[in-house]
């Protein structure tokens, strides 16, 4: 094979912050220049390495994405290139600024290696970081940082720029994974036919092996290795965040955590010297997505883009599941790891366990960024036990967006080449849901639900349900705290009720 053109991940890096006094603590850019220098540095080429990236990608921060995480003490005006002038890597020709998504990390990465193959790049990065932790501990003492950087130029935008939630969904209070997440949860018990108390317990039994993974990687935001009673039981210091979920089975995004990847063709690597054993191939990847919006899917406990993004990565790789020896689930929430394994056929008990870094509950969920720091993790992993495979899953938005890779530092026996996901893509497309209707009203049952937790207890509750003709809705519950106390406790899957509309809001009332 030409080795101009044959891709390989040549160095990582991986920070996690813990300065106490914000004053002192490294804001997001420089947290995400720390974790390049270390990548550099794990090539063993030095700074003639980084003199030479011509293309550098930056993944999205969350105070860039969501309302929920906009940073008050600035913002930077050309976010790569602030990352690229730390490094003092001046000789890039392309600065990226990815849009939103979990996925976007390993979508980059086939991007990229895409790229080398074409010839369009030779040496690139791919890193990012969070200050959450630092951002909110400082607004919690009103001190105000300094972390803007007007620098303007221009930057390239990668991705899909399109949010994750539909008009209907923004108007009923569906507006981010909190909302989204514990609605598919639901799902997922009604179509496994448990308890509320039975789910439960199953979550923090899948759950607490994740935990004890974060116990013994010192990269980890929460190592206190928490037991299943633990993560499902429901108290002060693990409340429900949107029901069925306690706070210990929501991603931990309030952390300070940066990762970043050195990509490159083995001609590269064999100019720069950087030793084989540094090598890791990627054998196989493939990219997705589902029905944009939720009220669009065929069902709320099922993923036809991540089973597809399963056959195709499998295949380009030659293998299959019993050919792994690592896997990293993303785990944002229980629903997440829960589909994954029922598309990809794995056991939940796996003696291979999911995940090699602890979740992004117990690990970190650096925002859009963690699987940069899975895919670093998987680095680490297959070099320390050459011609061992690791399969890396992404995702992004409310299981939309989903994305795949197989690492080893065993060479590839074919050129790099994944299929063009639009050839796969229409099959995902064909299989469309109920018709939705805007403005509900008649006899209707629930679909699924949730009840959001604010600090005092049940805030408000969204149902997904179906009229007499079977078409869909979404629709809060009545402003009555103790109904929401009590689909909390009683189960609402199936429940009949009537379905009104008031100027543009659809109220649910169970009979």
């Amino acid at each position: 094979m030409d080795e101009t053109k044959t891709p390989i991940l040549v160095g990582s890096g991986q920070i996690t912050q813990r300065e106490p006094d914000v004053e002192r603590a490294l804001s997001p850019i420089d947290l995400t220049a720390a974790a390049a220098r270390k990548a550099i540095e794990d090539t063993g080429a030095g700074d003639t390495l980084l003199k030479s990236i011509d293309t550098m990608v930056l993944i999205r921060s969350f105070s860039d994405t969501s309302w929920r995480f906009k940073c008050p003490f600035g913002k930077y005006s050309n976010p790569p290139l602030s990352l690229a002038n730390r490094l003092g890597a001046e000789n890039i020709k392309r600065h990226i600024y990815s849009h939103p998504g979990g996925n976007m990390p390993q979508w980059c990465v086939n991007r990229m290696f895409e790229m080398i193959t074409r010839g369009e790049m030779e040496i690139g990065m791919i890193a990012g970081g969070e200050a959450l932790a630092t951002q909110k501990n400082a607004q919690r003492n009103k001190i105000k940082l300094n972390w803007g950087e007007d620098i303007g130029d221009h930057f390239e935008e990668w991705g899909i720029d399109k949010r994750g939630w539909s008009n209907i969904e923004d108007r009923h209070g569906m507006a981010g994974a909190i909302f989204a997440y514990p609605m598919i949860e639901n799902a997922i018990r009604g179509h496994e036919n448990r308890s509320i108390e039975d789910h439960s317990l199953a979550m923090g039994k899948l759950f607490s092996k994740f935990a004890s993974i974060a116990a013994n990687n010192p990269l980890a935001d929460r190592r206190q290795s928490f037991s299943a009673n633990e993560i499902a039981s429901v108290n002060s210091d693990n409340p429900y965040i949107g029901f069925p979920y306690t706070k210990l089975m929501n991603s931990n995004a309030f952390i300070d955590q940066s990762a970043a990847l050195i990509l490159t063709s083995v001609a590269k690597a064999k100019e720069f010297n950087i030793p084989r054993e540094k090598w890791v191939y990627l054998h196989g990847c493939a990219d997705a997505y589902d029905h944009w919006f939720l009220s669009d899917r065929i069902n709320f406990y099922s993923s036809p883009a991540m089973s597809v993004v399963a056959r195709e990565t499998f295949e380009m790789a030659n293998c299959t599941m019993d050919n792994i020896d690592m896997i990293d689930l993303y785990s944002c929430f229980p629903s997440a790891v829960e589909i994954a394994c029922n598309e990809m056929e794995i056991s939940q008990d796996d003696p291979r366990g999911l995940t090699i870094t602890g979740g992004l509950p117990y690990f970190g969920g650096p925002g859009n960024n963690y699987v940069t720091h899975s895919i670093a993790e998987m680095i680490d992993k297959v070099r320390s036990c050459p011609g061992s495979k690791g399969l890396i899953t992404a995702n992004g938005n409310y299981i939309t967006k989903q994305s795949a890779g197989i690492y080893s530092t065993e060479p590839i026996k074919t050129p790099f080449s994944p299929k063009n996901p639009s050839i796969y893509q229409s099959e995902i497309n064909s299989r469309k849901g109920p018709s939705f209707t805007e403005f509900a009203s008649g006899n209707a049952v629930i679909e699924t639900y949730t009840i959001i937790h604010g600090r005092e207890g049940p805030s408000f509750g969204i149902v997904f349900g179906r009229l007499e003709d079977n078409s869909r809705f979404i629709a809060n519950t009545p402003d009555d705290i103790d109904l929401m106390l009590k689909m909390t406790t009683k189960d609402f899957l199936g429940v009949s009720g009537n379905v009104k509309n008031s100027e543009g809001i659809n109220i649910f009332t169970p009979k």
